[in-house]
This record gives C-alpha cells, structure tokens and sequence, in this order.
C-alpha cells in the first residue's frame, strides 16, 4: 500500500438494477438459513468475524487510510471500533428474547422477537468501514441479512468486510455489497423484498431515501448531519476544554457527522480559551497519513475541499475573523502534492446568524463564539434545525447535567468530546434524523415483535 494523493485508486463499476436484484435475492437466500440458526449460533460466527478484524488491524487500517485519507492512527481506532461492534453485538444475539404474560384462568401470551428480513445500509465516506459494522452489527445479530452500498468515492474497504463475513462462515450472500452513487440507492430503496433501510449521509439524501421508503411502508434509520454546540464555561479544566474542542472539530480533517463546531466560551475566559486554541491547532502535523506522527490527513476529494474554502471566503466576507489556518496546504513531499490538504482553521468574531455557524461545513473549521449566561448559551445552541450531538465543559457536574439535560440533542458529551462506545445509543434529533445505531437501542431497529396470545379456556363469544 501507498498514499496515492490526487490520483484515482482504482475504478468500480456501479451496480444497476440488475445487480440490485441479484444482490437482494441473494440476501434473501441467505436469510432463510441465518434467521433460523439460534442466537448462539450467529454469536459463534459473528465472534470469528470480529477476531479476523483484530487480527489484521493494521492491514485494514492502512487500506481504510488510503480508502478515506485519514490518519492512520484514526484508521486503526475505527476499526477497533469496528470489531469491538460485532463482539458486542455478538453477545447480544444469544439474547435476544421476547417475554411471557401470564392472563387470568391459566391463559397467557408471549412476544416474539423477529428479524425483518433483508435489511439496507448505505453507508459514509468518512467512516467507511466501521458504518459499515455499526449497521451490519445489529442486523445480523438480529437474525437479518444486509445489502450494502459505500460511498462511491470510499468503495474498497467494505469489500474487505464481504470477505471477513465470508470466512468466519455466515451463509453465502448474507452480507452483500454492491457499488455505485445516487441511482444504485434507488434501486435499493424501491426494491420491494427490502424490509428496511439504514442510511448515514447528508440532510437532503436523508429526505429523498425516506420519501422512496415511504412509498414501500420501509422503516428507516436516518443519520444524518450537524452543527452541534460545544459549550465551554469559564469554571472548566482549560487544558481539558481545549483538548475537546480540538477532537469536537478536526477529528477526520472535520469531516465527522457529530463535530461540535459552534464553540460557545463564557466570556470570562474567551481570550485565555481562543489563544490557547489557536496555538494547539497550528502545531497539528498535517502530511501522509500513513505516518504515524501525522494527525491530519486530506479531505476526502477536490470538490468538497473547494465547498470548505468556499465556506471560509464567505466568513470572512460576513465579519467572522481567521485566527489560524483555513489555507492549502501543501506537504515538502513532492509526492504529495496534489493531495487535498487544508490548514485547520479558527474563526473569532462569529455570530450567531453567519453562514459559518448556521450551516454543516464538514471540514477542519472550528467558529468560538462568547457567551455570558447558563440560560442564554442554551437557547443559542438550540437555534438550530440540527440536533446530533452536544458538549459540556464545567467542573459544577449539576450544571453539566442541567445544560444537557436542557440541550435538543441525541448524543450530549460532558468534559469529553466525540467518545463513542459501542454500548452507547447513537443519533440525532430533529433535522439530524431518528433511529439509533449502537448499544441495546439498535435492537429495537432491526427486528420486530410478534405477540401471541393463547387461551386455555373455551373461546368468550359474544355471537
């Protein structure tokens, strides 16, 4: 493997509705085997599944590096991530029950918990592989199959996946993937033997894939994007509240659903806050991923690289002030140079109703904005049709647990930033989508509940 900057990796060619069919068809097959193994059973292979991962980290790692652009040092927590996911979905599968109610003269019911069947995931350049297991995790510990489609400009790594599930042993096409852009996901949405969909991506692609599902009466998982507060008060640990602030914005080159890039700082300790910011993001070693002393790689693409500046020539026309970076980058490496690099940037003097602020940029742009009062800072962080995620900086834990409990947020972070255990529930309110990947809560999205009632006695006719 090798950094490959501005230059095409290799090319796929698109699945069409033919092999949309072929691959659900396929899925289905495998379904019928899979869905009757026990949970323990599934466990078994999902646990082979997951000890492959573990045991070529470093392989996957790279490949998902150059596949995305990030860090190789972020390459390997995400596909941690990645097995730890199907481990504990694994444990879960053995699980998974319905209840007993006992009714009056010896009657009872039970519930049933059932798979849907062949299940949709579409997933995001950024986190390639490790969407990938967030979705396929829980469906498959459900008893489902899963067709998935990547992003066309990330399509390698979840191919490696195909292939892990393969080995460790699930039935033959009961993970498929298939490659290909917006048409490819219609296929898959209006495919009438899809019994779900699970989609990671932008706000309008989220509103087209729910309106296609709406038509199939599909349940949908929706995680969609972000401009989510990172409120940083004058009683917090400031070294702690810095580190934060950095990982809420330029993790991924920034290119991250949950990024907390509305930094409010109490106005107390802005200056002290904005300086020690400024300085900590102009010592990120940008350059080749693969290195491991690099902590910023390349966006993801020349396009989305040029909407990121566009973003930061509009503050600058709309007041807002650059402290630090928002420039090309350009590495000593000759080879690098056609790589999509930018210089993390910082911008003061924001307010509330700029561009900057208002809008999803998923770049290495982190805006501070003051605030004076608890109250205040809340209403602001809610002034957004966004609601994924939330951060907390303070030592008075009443008040941490106050504000989150006061933010409209799905996912709320208190003197931490971007941590997400696979225990815990993920996703957003309001425009950022419903539904929830990870912990218990997944479960809920990728079965249903039959209810059986059975009565011991003679039938009750009114006839």
């Amino acid at each position: 493997f090798k950094t490959c900057p501005g230059r095409v990796l290799c090319k796929v060619p698109c699945s069409g509705e033919k092999e949309v069919d072929l691959a659900v068809q396929s899925a289905k097959a495998a379904f019928k085997i899979w869905s009757q193994m026990s949970g323990m059973e599934r466990c078994r292979v999902m646990l082979e599944a997951a000890r492959i991962i573990r045991e070529q980290r470093d392989e996957i790692a790279t490949m998902e590096t150059i596949n995305n652009g990030k860090s190789i040092f972020e390459a390997r927590v995400d596909i941690d991530i990645s097995w730890q996911c199907l481990e504990y979905y694994a444990g879960l599968a053995g699980s998974l029950a319905g209840e007993h109610i006992q009714l009056p003269g010896g009657s009872f019911g039970y519930t049933r918990r059932e798979p849907l069947g062949v299940c949709v995931g579409i997933g995001a350049w950024n986190y390639p592989f490790q969407i990938a297991c967030w979705k396929s995790g829980p469906a498959l510990a459900c008893g489902n199959a899963m067709v998935f489609k990547p992003s066309p400009f990330t399509p390698i790594s979840v191919v490696r996946l195909a292939e892990i599930f393969t080995e460790a042993g699930v039935p033959k096409g009961l993970f498929n993937v298939v490659q290909g852009g917006a048409a490819t996901g219609q296929f898959l949405c209006q495919h009438p033997d899809v019994a779900k969909i699970s989609f990671t991506g932008s706000v309008p692609t989220g509103m087209k894939i729910m309106e296609m599902a709406a038509k199939g009466i599909k349940p949908v998982t929706l995680e969609l994007g972000g401009k989510s507060p990172l409120i940083i008060f004058s009683d917090a640990d400031l070294e702690n509240a810095v580190k934060g602030a950095l990982m809420a914005n330029f993790l991924t080159q920034g290119e991250v659903c949950c990024n907390g890039t509305r930094v409010f700082v109490e106005r107390k300790i802005l200056d002290t806050f904005t300086k020690e910011v400024v300085k900590r993001t102009q010592k990120i070693k940008i350059g080749d991923p693969l290195l491991e002393d690099t902590r910023m790689g390349a966006l993801i693409n020349r396009p989305h690289l040029n909407r990121v500046q566009g973003f930061i020539k509009q503050a600058k026309e709309q007041g807002a002030e650059v402290l630090c970076g928002g420039d090309l980058y350009v590495p000593d490496d000759p080879k690098l140079k056609n790589g999509y690099y930018m210089r993390p940037c910082v911008l003061g003097n924001c307010k509330d109703d700029m561009t900057c602020v208002k809008e999803e940029i998923f770049g290495p742009v982190m805006a501070i904005l003051p605030f004076d009062t608890e109250e205040e800072v809340v209403e602001r962080a809610n002034a957004t049709k966004f609601g994924l995620a939330g951060g907390v900086f303070t030592r008075d834990i009443q008040k941490a647990h106050r504000v989150v409990a006061a933010l409209k947020a799905g996912m709320c972070f208190i003197n931490n930033y971007n941590v997400s255990p696979v225990e815990l529930p993920f996703g957003g309110y309001k425009s950022s989508g419903f539904g929830r990947e990870n912990g218990r809560a997944a479960i809920e999205y990728y079965s249903q509940l039959k209810t059986v009632c059975v009565e011991m006695g003679d039938v009750e006719s009114v006839f």
